[in-house]
């Protein structure tokens, strides 16, 4: 499938202006998604604390690469008052103490693993020069808030 860059991803994502992290949809298929982002190391990045980007923040970024794949392969279905939420983190492995540090880009890859309904489990890596900084499983749910 075509890349699709930043200004794309706001149909997929509620977030708005620096706290939507992903810069690029480098490609995507049925089962999943390879994003690219230099937001890490954005000095105004709403998820610094102390002037530092801590690994664990990657959970973020995995999540939102999930969320716009979830979303690109639900496209026909209405997202009106649709929310995603991390439901559950497994076997999370951090190579790294910030993700800050890192000069290149960061590469978030998801893989989905199983979906049912509204819930979805991804496998999910962060890299930057091909080096891991982080990889572990995350499971989406996905609810309609009342109107």
């Amino acid at each position: 499938m075509p890349p699709l860059i930043k200004e794309e991803l706001r149909a997929f994502l509620p977030h708005t202006g620096a706290m939507r992290l992903i810069d690029l949809v480098e490609s995507w298929d049925a089962t999943s998604i390879r994003c690219r982002t230099r937001s890490h190391r954005d000095v105004v990045n709403p998820l610094r604390q102390g002037g530092r980007l801590d690994a664990v923040t990657g959970l973020e970024y995995a999540a939102q690469a999930m969320g716009i794949h979830v979303g690109l392969l639900n496209r026909e279905r209405s997202t009106e008052g649709l929310i995603g939420y991390v439901g559950g983190v497994k076997d999370v492995v951090l190579s790294v103490d910030r993700l800050d540090d890192c000069p290149g880009e960061l590469t978030i890859a998801a893989s989905r693993l199983f979906e049912g309904g509204d819930s979805f489990m991804y496998q999910f890596a962060i890299s930057s020069g091909g080096h891991n900084m982080m990889t572990g499983r995350a499971s989406i749910f996905l609810k309609r808030e009342p109107s």
